[in-house]
């Protein structure tokens, strides 16, 4: 294990740690399918394919 990974394992015992993480994940995860509908957008795709990946967008988003 690298010290890297040492770290951010130590840092994982912290609550308030560990939620900030996982909200900035979170955060990160839909600006990047944000990203890639607009590109998809942009590239004229389908109205049936972008509805459905604007309801996976909505799905990921309502369970988090």
């Amino acid at each position: 294990m690298s010290i890297a990974e040492k770290y951010l394992k130590e840092q994982f015992s912290s609550e308030e740690f560990r939620r900030s993480y996982l909200e900035e994940k979170m955060k990160l995860d839909i600006e990047y399918r944000l990203e890639e509908l607009k590109l998809d957008i942009r590239k004229r795709k389908s109205p049936d394919e972008l509805i459905g990946k604007v309801e996976d967008l909505e799905k990921f988003v309502m369970g988090a």
